[in-house]
């Protein structure tokens, strides 16, 4: 008898997770699935999961496709249930390719193409809507948003658009998205949600267009260089009751939250400086020096505010004429904010938050901020604070954009309206050039 093993979520249950189940039982005799535990999804960070585990058991058991139902309680319990239950094949959706590679060594491993389309009848729950994503890019990068979109339940991407039909097309066969498009009224109308991901110098008329088409938006940032352009875009979400969201990861973070709260709870007293330091070379999406003065301003705007005195920027360039290094320096009445950035030049990355009664201390890549470190002023100890964090965050973003869609907001209360003007306000003053 040849046994087989899949495992998934199964939250939501519909026609692409019976396909799953049912050409898995083709692979064998006899049929094992895995149910994730509602601890091992908030672990791996899986959000937004909406049925109970007894339920998603129950719909598994429904197919009547399976001989057996196992809970899936922690990283690393695969290679134990194949030995345990003398596993022949596991068999795993195409998204997971060479994830499972490893497991080769001890049975067959099978990679499934998912199903190019959810039938919203075999949705047991009909109140719970899944919203259309497509994405609007310039490149075959997905910047890992179709991988963090299904950690996410309720978004399932579907459409990708591109002025060039031959790059929505690759990518769409790279990332088995259903549907590709070169006129942008199709594309739109297949949709509930945009994601917008090309260069900055597009991205104001590309949001702008999907805002008067009704449909939210998620956008790289900064959505403009200028204020009032800015505004008119934020006017125009609240106006057509649709949401604007900024794809800044770290301020969606669960420790980035909490670093925060600490601040502004008078747990180190009044901030009075707050430095970001970063350099270009460990950034993997972040391409200009622009973007890393997009993300630095965006945490001394939310630690200081947006009523600052006055800023002073210095660059230092290279032998060919081009910024190595920066040092920006925002005045306020009563603090300071230091961002300090190295673009051929190497830097040691750390965020220091510097209060009257103490110290918060982001060491290395604080950007995906997962740990923080606290000292009191008279204090010898430090304390030790730990998030789990998975995946690049972009599902973060997406699980607020649920949130605010399902309250019917167009306002984000991660960064908030006057606080992206605020950001551009400051790349205005900085006169950093889109380099």
């Amino acid at each position: 008898m040849k046994k087989v093993i899949t495992y998934g979520t199964f939250d939501l249950f519909h026609e692409g997770h019976y396909n799953i189940i049912k050409r898995a039982k083709e692979h064998g005799d006899y049929l094992i699935v895995g149910v994730t535990s509602e601890s091992y999804d908030i672990e791996r960070g899986k959000l937004s999961v909406q049925d109970s585990i007894t339920k998603r058991i129950e719909n598994v058991k429904a197919t009547g496709l399976v001989d057996e139902v196992i809970i899936e309680e922690y990283l690393g319990q695969k290679i134990r249930d194949i030995i345990k239950y003398d596993i022949d094949t596991l068999v795993i959706g195409s998204d997971w390719i060479g994830k499972f590679d490893h497991l080769k060594k001890i049975c067959e491993v099978v990679y499934l193409e998912r199903t190019k389309n959810i039938s919203s009848t075999l949705l047991r729950e009909q109140s719970n809507k899944i919203f259309k994503m497509g994405i609007i890019t310039e490149n075959e990068n997905d910047s890992d948003v179709v991988m963090e979109s299904k950690y996410v339940s309720g978004i399932n991407i579907q459409s990708v658009f591109s002025k060039d039909i031959n790059i929505a097309k690759q990518f769409c066969e790279k990332y088995e998205i259903y549907h590709s498009y070169d006129d942008y009224e199709s594309f739109v109308d297949s949709v509930d949600v945009v994601y917008i991901k090309v260069n900055l110098n597009d991205r104001y008329d590309s949001i702008k267009k999907a805002l008067s088409s009704k449909k939210n938006v998620i956008c790289d940032s900064p959505f403009t260089l200028d204020p009032e352009k800015g505004k008119e875009l934020f006017d125009l979400a609240k106006r057509n009751n649709v949401s604007l969201i900024e794809n800044i990861t770290t301020l969606f973070l669960r420790a980035f939250t909490q670093l925060l709260w600490m601040a502004e709870g008078d747990i180190i007293g009044d901030t009075v400086s707050v430095k970001a330091s970063c350099s270009y070379d460990n950034f993997i999406n972040k391409t200009s020096l622009l973007d890393m003065t997009t993300l630095s301003s965006s945490i001394i705007i939310k630690m200081l505010g947006t009523d600052y005195n006055r800023i002073n920027t210095k660059l230092v360039n290279d032998s060919e004429g081009k910024p190595s290094y920066a040092n920006i320096i925002i005045d306020y009445k009563n603090a300071i904010g230091l961002i300090e950035i190295g673009n051929t030049i190497s830097l040691t990355n750390s965020l220091v938050i510097v209060g009257t009664k103490g110290t918060i201390t982001v060491a290395d890549d604080w950007w995906d901020t997962g740990y923080f470190e606290l000292k009191m002023d008279g204090d010898k100890r430090i304390k030790k604070y730990s998030f789990n964090f998975e995946g690049s965050g972009f599902r973060y973003i997406m699980q607020e954009l649920l949130i605010m869609m399902r309250d019917n907001r167009s306002e984000c209360t991660r960064i908030f309206p006057y606080e992206s003007l605020g950001i551009i306000r400051i790349l205005e003053d900085t006169g950093i050039e889109y380099i």
